[in-house]
């Protein structure tokens, strides 16, 4: 199943679940997804091993934040 422009990584659940429910899983996975900026060394590397797991590629440090996003608001 290929994924469309339109509805991105939600592409692979179909009709079924609604857009809404779509619509904000999209968000969340891409934004998890991203690099985001390490606390300890301030670099863009730090990339989600699993949920709240979190390692810096350059610094090497592997560190405890959000489920999702490195900075909780």
């Amino acid at each position: 199943m290929a994924h469309t422009k339109k509805v991105k990584q939600a592409g692979k659940f179909g009709a079924g679940y609604g857009r809404k429910v779509r619509e904000n899983f999209v968000n969340v996975e891409s934004k998890q997804r991203r690099k985001q900026i390490c606390p300890f060394c301030k670099n863009p590397t730090a990339k989600r091993k699993s949920a709240g797991i979190w390692k810096c590629k350059k610094c090497g440090k592997e560190f405890a934040s959000g489920a999702y996003y490195l900075s909780t608001k």
